[in-house]
């Protein structure tokens, strides 16, 4: 399969407190020769002045010099790298239980997940807490890193004993695309470059897998949503009559002279012309940033969404979402919260909690109705005018919405439509 070297592939990285997630990232920087060789100094220098032999691969990804030398891992960080074949952002997530808002933040936009799991551990209950999470934030792409097999003697049997376990419990979740890897991040087997200690293992190396995604299928292409983010009304003589629509295609494609309506209002007009930038364009399709104008002169504003006329999100202004609070401090009952949803912006308040989850034991908790940092629950929210909305399963980004406290300016919640 072609991989077009300009596609960006967002992955974050998961797993138990000291489960190998920095020093995996650092490998996949080091091996794949994607370290500026300033950096690589710094970072050998800072090794042997903590005692080690060789470089310490995981303060690649610890950030700031003053952490760096304290020893102390950073909560989340973020890179960037890229091969012949791809370019890559990842966000490496903390394994506590208490950031679980991290993970939510850092996956929200991905389009896989790495999770590694201690070959002499197997799966334990931040394995559960991760997965569980990558499934509600629909991630499409799950990559499981055996990580130290090293330490068990690269053995097969232990392989595919970790790996039953895992789709054990796996089963209760939705899952699109598992697949299992045999891997030792510190010596690189099954990373970078294929180990030659698991002859037994058939698929590709870590690296290998991520530049082969194929994730333009993770786009919703049927469900036509263009969220209207600004309104352009050139004042110069030439373009006294350009009245343009512009953002960013959340899902669809569309095309010239195709049927729309303009939602709240409900106006139906058809498409006259596309542009991104100066180049005029027969079709445009997600996640592109264009300009749009109609072929009838109708009110459109900021926070519309202009859709195919025979395919529309529903209007809903109660509705259920799964929940992570993001906030240190509780959330207030019936306390008036903003709420953004793609480029619209209402009030609203949480209306009930109709259930928390046990995302270590995967049970509903009914009785609790409390919403603290790290929780999810599935609410009930109440906005002050109805949005436009698809479930968070269909179209991530229609989906997805946020709460911002109005007194603080916080983001409080994060939350995906049912």
């Amino acid at each position: 399969m072609e991989i077009n070297n300009n596609q960006l592939l967002r992955f974050t990285t998961a797993g138990s407190v000291d489960d190998g997630k920095s020093t995996l990232i650092g490998r996949l920087l080091y091996d794949s020769k994607s370290i500026f060789e300033d950096q690589l100094e710094s970072i050998t220098k800072t090794s042997a002045k903590k005692g080690h032999e060789g470089v310490d691969l995981a303060l690649f990804t610890d950030g700031l010099r003053d952490e760096r030398e304290q020893g102390i891992t950073i909560d989340v960080a973020y890179r960037y790298f890229t091969t012949p074949k791809r370019k890559f952002i990842i966000a490496d997530t903390p394994g506590h239980i208490q950031y679980t808002r991290n993970m939510v933040t850092g996956a929200s936009t991905a389009n896989a997940a790495v999770i590694l799991i201690d070959a002499r551990h197997g799966v334990i209950e931040q394995t559960k807490r991760h997965s569980f999470i990558a499934s509600l934030l629909n991630i499409p792409h799950l990559i499981v890193c055996i990580n130290k097999m090293d330490l068990v003697d690269f053995s097969e049997e232990r392989f595919n004993e970790i790996m039953s376990q895992f789709e054990e419990f796996a089963s209760k979740l939705i899952m699109k695309d598992v697949r299992f890897i045999p891997i030792s991040a510190l010596l690189g087997d099954n990373v970078v470059n294929r180990s030659e200690k698991t002859d037994w293992y058939q698929g590709g190396t870590l690296l290998s897998i991520l530049e082969t995604l194929h994730i333009s299928s993770d786009i919703n292409k049927i469900d036509g949503r263009f969220p209207v983010q600004t309104v352009l009304r050139p004042q110069s003589e030439e373009f006294r009559d350009y009245r343009g629509y512009t953002g960013r295609i959340a899902s669809g494609i569309y095309r010239v002279a195709d049927e729309i309506a303009v939602l709240p209002s409900g106006f139906v007009s058809k498409i006259k012309s596309i542009n991104a930038g100066e180049q005029e364009l027969l079709e445009a399709y997600a996640p592109m940033s264009i300009s749009m104008t109609l072929e009838d002169d109708i009110d459109v504003s900021r926070g519309d969404m202009i859709v195919k006329k025979n395919n529309q999100p529903e209007m809903q202004q109660e509705f259920d979402v799964m929940l992570c609070w993001l906030n240190n401090d509780s959330a207030k009952p019936r306390a008036k919260y903003r709420i953004l949803h793609t480029s619209k912006e209402e009030r609203a308040i949480i209306k009930e909690v109709v259930y928390k989850m046990d995302i270590n034991l995967f049970e509903r908790d009914s009785e609790d109705k409390g919403l603290n940092m790290n929780d999810i629950a599935r609410v009930k929210i109440r906005a002050t005018r109805r949005l436009m909305l698809d479930s968070y399963r269909d179209n991530r980004n229609t989906g997805s919405l946020i709460l911002i406290d109005e007194n603080t300016n916080e983001t409080v919640a994060a939350g995906m439509v049912i």
